[in-house]
Parts: structure tokens; sequence; C-alpha cells
């Protein structure tokens, strides 16, 4: 199946117009064995807060991967491994082999950060932006040395995507730990009282809860299931260092 039409079957909206669209455009129209693929054009409107489907999610992904790995100056093997790894196990081979395709053309490219994380965060809802800086922190672990050019950057990303930095940290926190890591990741204090500890695991599992990110298809919402289970991880934690009943 060609790349343009498993986007089309993933679904695929707001990621043709902008700046993604601009850096998407000439690869999609390159490897599209289909007559759309003549006809590829990217749009300059943006339309205000659709559904973000999966092929815009995977494709905004791909466009973030690129800076991150280049955050150190580096393209280790193991970021390229940790990236055909993960579109295996949304895909079929030859689709994700088609999506590398794309993703070493954006990896050539020279484009502006805030441009394409602005395009995101004008369409992307913000349970799926929480999920792309997941995904980001992920892949930066994937050498086993998460280097600080590369927190810098998702940070900077996060910024962009207009995320907060308790958020950030809480995401941060399930890859970078210290002795505070689960009160991090709750979002309070070690200071808060066992009600408040209760309050915010209560609020944190609904905010982090799976079906949040449904709608970019089963693949993705077990990947979400790794950030609840740090979520309820760090209660349980916190339980049994308080004896919380």
């Amino acid at each position: 199946m060609a790349l343009g039409k498993k986007l089309l079957w993933g679904g695929i909206g707001w990621i043709t117009g902008g700046p993604i669209g601009a850096i998407i455009g000439y690869t999609l129209a390159s490897i599209h064995n289909d007559n759309q693929g003549n006809n590829w054009q990217y749009h300059s409107y943006q339309r205000q807060y659709p559904q973000t489907k999966p092929g815009d999610f995977i494709v905004s992904l791909l466009v973030l991967f690129a800076k991150v790995i280049k955050a150190d100056n580096k393209i280790l093997k193991s970021e390229i491994n940790f990236v055909k790894s993960f579109l295996r196990k949304q895909f079929s081979i030859e689709e994700s082999q088609n999506f590398m395709i794309l993703f070493k053309d954006i990896l050539d490219q020279d484009y502006a950060l805030k441009d394409v994380c602005k395009q995101i965060q004008r369409s992307m809802d913000h349970p799926s932006r929480i999920e792309l800086i997941h995904i980001l922190f992920s892949l930066s672990r994937s050498d086993n040395d998460i280097h600080h050019n590369e927190v810098k950057v998702i940070n900077t990303i996060a910024n962009y995507l207009n995320i907060n930095q308790m958020d950030f940290e809480s995401i941060k926190a399930m890859f970078i730990g210290d002795v505070n890591k689960a009160y991090t990741i709750l979002k309070i204090e070690p200071s808060a009282t066992d009600n408040e500890v209760k309050r915010a695991y209560r609020k944190m599992a609904t905010k982090y809860h799976p079906d949040k990110v449904s709608h970019l298809g089963k693949d993705l919402s077990q990947i979400a299931e790794n950030k609840f289970k740090a979520v309820n991880d760090a209660y349980q934690s916190i339980k049994k260092e308080r004896r919380i009943k």
C-alpha cells in the first residue's frame, strides 16, 4: 500500500496545510504511486481545532522526532532503530518502510520548529499534544542516555505546544527520576497532605487516561497506557511510603 493511501486510510487532515504540508508535500508526491501524487498540494489556511486523525499525529511526530534526534548534533543508529520499531508497531512492513522514506527526507530538511509546533498547537487537542511529549522522551531514552540538549528541545517543543511546565515536568519525571519523582508525576509537593495526594491522583488518572487519545487509534492508545501506569505507580509508591489506606 502506498504511503498516500495509508494516510488516507489512517486519516489525514490538517497536516496538508501550513509548514508541515510544505515539509512533506514533495516526498509524498514522489512516493505516492497513484495519480493523486502528481496533484499533491498544501494550503496556507488553518482550520481551527479539527479532530486530530491518526495520519496527522504520525506525521507530526516524525517532524518532531527529527528535531529531537538532531538536538545533540548526532544521528545515532539506536534512535533511527527506535523510529523504525515505532512505525513497525503501528503499520505493516511496507507501510513502515514508506514512512521511513518520508522520515529520512524530513531529517535532511531545515525548518522552523516554532512554526511547525504552532501549527500542531492550533490543530491538535491537548491530550494528543501531551502524548507527543511522552513519545519524544521515549525516543530520547532509546540510546540509554537522555542528552540535556534533547531535554531542552523537548521542553521548547512543549512550550510551543502550549503545554504548561508542570505537565512537562510530570512527563519528564517518568523518564528522569529523582527522590521526588512520584510527587512530580502527580504534580504536587512532598509536603502535600494525604487528601491532597488522593485528589492529585484522581485528577492525573483522569487527565492521562488512555481513552483521551482513543481517536488516534488502538496502537497509540496502548502506548498511552504507559503514561497512565506511571501515574498509578507513583500513587502506589507514595501510598506505600506514607502507609495510606
